[in-house]
């Protein structure tokens, strides 16, 4: 029952992409059926594995999705090899499909043999063929009733051809769908009728960084090395280019259909959402999917549950959303509505991003401040005036790492008590102008100072220990992954790659680029087998934790301080 509620689940949300996509979906089905109906009619062996596209036609199909990618009727596997165009067969009728079906199991004993297990027919029960058959007949009805795919009559392909030629003709556009087989589509038809310096990229592309170069050669510093017939104004890309990538050229996105994960949303924005940024408004374009449709995949209902866990994910710190009940507020996070995805303050995930940018600020504004403040000594501390109330009382904010190298950003009040665990708020607390006058120190400075790394070192010891702080993107990286192996202990999908990974994050820091990543995550509500995925990943690439980048400290070392007290 699962695996046909992922089938039919599958292929609504090929129709929503695209209806070309949908089609070749069926069609490959079809042809799935027909190589199994042979074998048995045949008495020949059945092939038992992933039957990718190459082996079934010419064409490509969908790029690897977060959904899965072992079922035996999974098409996002189905894109490895191919790069041809996706069109449609000429294949109609049922004998046209066994005709086809004998010449693919023929590829599949000779050219693809060892890519499969081989059973014999009489192990299976004898209603399959029966099975098979009624699917097939299904299945063709679907096809015949739905007819040729005209392309000119496809409203979506129409209003996004608008939005390229009208609303934003002049303007680089970056759109991004799921399935390969979309953009190879959407960039044929959009060349036909007239759009150039335009490129589609997907798994099967032979360079997809190229491609940003091109799109981006600003952002990427490739402005010498891209000349303007090479530069591309639009880019049309799967998930492939939605991490990792600069193309901050382009301050217009479009989803030209909604992912399973909603933090692809956030990534496919974040491509955008940079530093060097130069526009001021970043523009998120969505395709929402038809009334019909979204009632069967639930991809509403899907979205209220990743919010609600996220609520209960991320802590009180951090709000998504006041009533997740509230369909204009999940129609906006479909549309990347300013300030949607952050907390009631508007605040950005990326800490580090907004620490960078304040830097270079104030580096633009006065360069000699980049020779001055790396040469400042270790335990540095100003004073400067500040009226206190009672929920913004005197303090002292003091910066820190840890023993383990973890960065520590603190507030105490004069009792030697955390005023807040936000980051982003102590942050917003230190800043002030350039000329703001200093004043003296305060009598109790250096005390509380000192409270201040034994409550941080005090709070790592009791809830953190190696992990560091209960708060840090590794601990709770690491305590979801922990629940996440005790959910699937014993199955397919406990690996030895994801205990290795897993393991490396106990054992070492996580890079910068990680934490990011983790927060960002996190904070958009990725479910734990999204979140192993990612881990794996990115230990894969060398790039979740930073081994022996540094040698291990035994004591806190107190980078700076700054008071915040009433002048006498």
């Amino acid at each position: 029952k699962r695996l046909m509620g992922f089938c039919r689940t599958n292929l609504f949300k090929r129709l929503e992409s695209s209806g070309l996509a949908f089609l070749l979906s069926l069609e490959r089905h079809i042809l799935r059926n027909y190589v199994y109906l042979y074998a048995i009619e045949n008495d020949k062996p059945i092939p038992i594995g992933t039957q990718q596209s190459e082996m079934i036609d010419v064409r490509s199909d969908e790029d690897m999705d977060n959904f899965g990618s072992s079922t035996f009727f999974d098409e996002s596997t189905d894109d490895e090899n191919t790069v041809n165009e996706p069109q449609l067969t000429d294949l109609k009728t049922e004998e046209d499909f066994k005709e086809r079906a004998a010449e693919i199991y023929a590829q599949y004993e000779s050219q693809y043999n060892k890519r499969f297990k081989w059973l014999r027919p009489s192990l299976f029960i004898s209603s399959l063929a029966k099975d098979l058959h009624k699917d097939v007949k299904s299945l063709m009805k679907i096809s015949t009733d739905c007819g040729d795919w005209i392309p000119s009559e496809d409203a979506k392909l129409n209003a996004l051809y608008d939005l390229l030629t009208k609303k934003h003709s002049a303007e680089k556009v970056l759109v991004f769908t799921q399935f390969a087989d979309t953009v190879d589509y959407l960039t044929k038809q959009l060349k036909a009728r007239g759009i150039k310096q335009i490129e589609g990229v997907t798994g099967n592309s032979a360079d997809p960084t190229e491609a940003a170069w091109r799109f981006s050669p600003e952002s990427n510093s490739k402005r010498d090395k891209i000349n303007a017939m090479e530069e591309l104004r639009v880019l049309i890309a799967t998930d492939v280019l939605s991490e990792g990538q600069n193309l901050q050229d382009s301050h217009i996105v479009v989803n030209y259909d909604l992912p399973w994960a909603i933090i692809r949303l956030v990534q496919r924005a974040g491509r955008v959402d940079r530093i060097g940024q130069r526009s001021d408004k970043i523009s998120c374009y969505s395709f929402l999917p038809a009334d019909g449709v979204e009632k069967i995949i639930k991809l509403r209902a899907r979205v209220r549950q990743r919010l609600q866990e996220n609520a209960e994910v991320v802590g009180t710190d951090e709000n998504f959303f006041e009533d997740d009940r509230n369909d204009q507020l999940v129609i906006d996070l479909y549309n990347e509505k300013t300030g949607i995805l952050d907390g009631d303050d508007g605040t950005e995930v990326d800490l580090a991003s907004y620490a960078y940018q304040i830097w270079k600020n104030a580096i633009t504004a006065d360069p000699n401040m980049q020779k001055i403040i790396p040469e400042l000594p270790p335990v540095v501390f100003s004073t400067r005036n500040h009226q206190p109330s009672n929920t913004n009382p005197e303090s002292v904010l003091v910066y820190l790492k840890t023993p383990d190298g973890t960065d520590a950003l603190v507030r105490i009040d004069k009792d030697g008590k955390s005023i807040t665990e936000s980051q982003y708020a102590i942050l917003r607390t230190a800043e002030c102008p350039k000329d703001t006058p200093a004043i003296p120190r305060h009598e109790i400075h250096h005390e509380l100072v000192k409270k201040a790394v034994q409550l941080v070192l005090e709070e790592e010891k009791s809830v953190g220990g190696q992990l560091g702080n209960r708060r840090s993107a590794r601990f709770r990286t690491y305590e979801r992954m922990m629940q996440h192996v005790q959910e699937i202990e014993n199955t397919i999908f406990d690996t030895p790659q994801l205990r290795k990974a897993i393991d490396c994050l106990y054992r070492n820091p996580l890079k910068q680029s990680a934490v990011d990543t983790m927060n960002r995550q996190l904070k958009s509500g990725i479910d734990n087998q999204q979140l192993a995925e990612l881990v794996v990943d990115l230990w894969q690439e060398d790039r979740l934790c930073a081994i022996h980048e540094q040698e291990q400290q035994n004591e806190p070392q107190i980078i700076c301080s700054m008071g915040l007290f009433a002048q006498k």
